[in-house]
């Protein structure tokens, strides 16, 4: 057994064949989004692309750190240089900072379409390249400075010939104040606040495309009926769907992680470190953290269902190995 930084204790050998599968499945369409993205093709604006480029970037930190130094070295490689506390540490620091980049460039994200779709005077100024690169650049700094209190959180779980080896929760974390104070101010600042914020501006998003939406058919009258479809109302939709849907999958996947935190925090003690499949703490916190990670893993398959030229550029990218074949062959014969 093991125990890692958020609390879970894993059967090393139940779960081999278990995180291979998880590190193809999770890494493939997390690069393929990172790619496709990154070539600016899908008919996204530079400003969009930055920031879907961005928080698929943070998204792979998040699986190659997570499932890559906590999980994968400790099933093979339990007694490596990555078993030992400081190692563990800089790990568990990794993850927080990547999480927490994910996290508040989604609620960047949203409220650059709040700010394009309904404050125009600042569209102009705000919704650019350089101000998206400027604040992707200020998460990131701003979560690796928040986390790294992380690093020293834990002590060596045993010492062997002066080894530090794994990492356990000092006493400390769950007596002193200071230390329960930065536990409240993580737990607020991700997921509770960007949950909050999300809400706050999907709604007023909403709540402006409804009335501009009724004003523009109201001023269009019968030309709307002649001529089809309004292209601006249906570039609208696009661009909502792409924003609700990812910031309906966050407020979904991370409600469990809010609701294991407040239950700890009403009923006391410690997050459960046990390793008991019929306790309902148990359940309670692995299904929030399971349900968190999963949310760094959902972006890329949000961006195939709801983008038409995203799904094209994918296929693309699926048929080159092919075409190239076709090409030597071709050649040789």
């Amino acid at each position: 057994m093991q125990e890692y930084h958020d609390g879970s204790v894993i059967d090393l050998v139940a779960l081999v064949p278990m995180e291979h599968s998880k590190f193809l499945v999770r890494h493939c369409p997390s690069i393929a989004a990172v790619v496709i993205l990154s070539r600016a093709r899908c008919g996204l604006s530079k400003c969009v692309t930055c920031y879907l480029v961005a928080m698929a970037v943070t998204d792979l930190l998040v699986i190659v750190s997570a499932v890559i130094l906590n999980r994968i070295t400790g099933i093979f490689f339990i007694n490596s240089l990555f078993s030992t506390t400081p190692a563990c540490s800089f790990s568990t620091v990794m993850v927080y900072t990547s999480r927490d980049s994910s996290v508040w460039l989604t609620v960047a994200f949203t409220f650059d379409r709040f700010a394009a779709i309904c404050c125009r005077q600042l569209k102009d100024s705000y919704c650019t390249k350089k101000t998206a690169a400027v604040v992707i650049a200020a998460v990131c700094v701003l979560s690796g400075v928040k986390n790294a209190p992380y690093y020293f959180i834990y002590q060596p779980l045993y010492t062997v010939d002066g080894v530090p080896w794994f990492c356990d929760y000092k006493l400390s974390f769950y007596t002193e104040p200071i230390w329960q104070a930065y536990d409240w101010l993580d737990r607020i600042l991700t997921p509770s606040l960007p949950f909050l914020l999300i809400f706050v501006f999907n709604v007023l998003t909403i709540r402006h495309i409804f009335v501009s939406n009724r004003i523009r058919k109201a001023l269009r009258g019968n030309k709307e009926r002649e001529d089809g479809k309004d292209a601006e109302i249906e570039n609208r939709r696009k661009s909502v769907i792409l924003l609700f849907s990812i910031s309906a999958s966050f407020l979904f996947l991370w409600v469990t992680y809010v609701v294991n935190f407040i239950f700890i925090r009403i009923k006391g003690g410690s997050y459960f470190s046990g390793f008991s499949f019929g306790n309902p703490r148990y359940i309670l916190q692995e299904s929030a953290n399971m349900l968190s990670t999963l949310s760094f893993c959902t972006n890329s398959i949000i961006y195939a269902v709801t983008q038409a030229k995203f799904r094209q550029e994918l296929k693309k990218a699926v048929k080159y190995p092919l075409v190239v074949v076709e090409n030597c062959l071709s050649r040789l014969k």
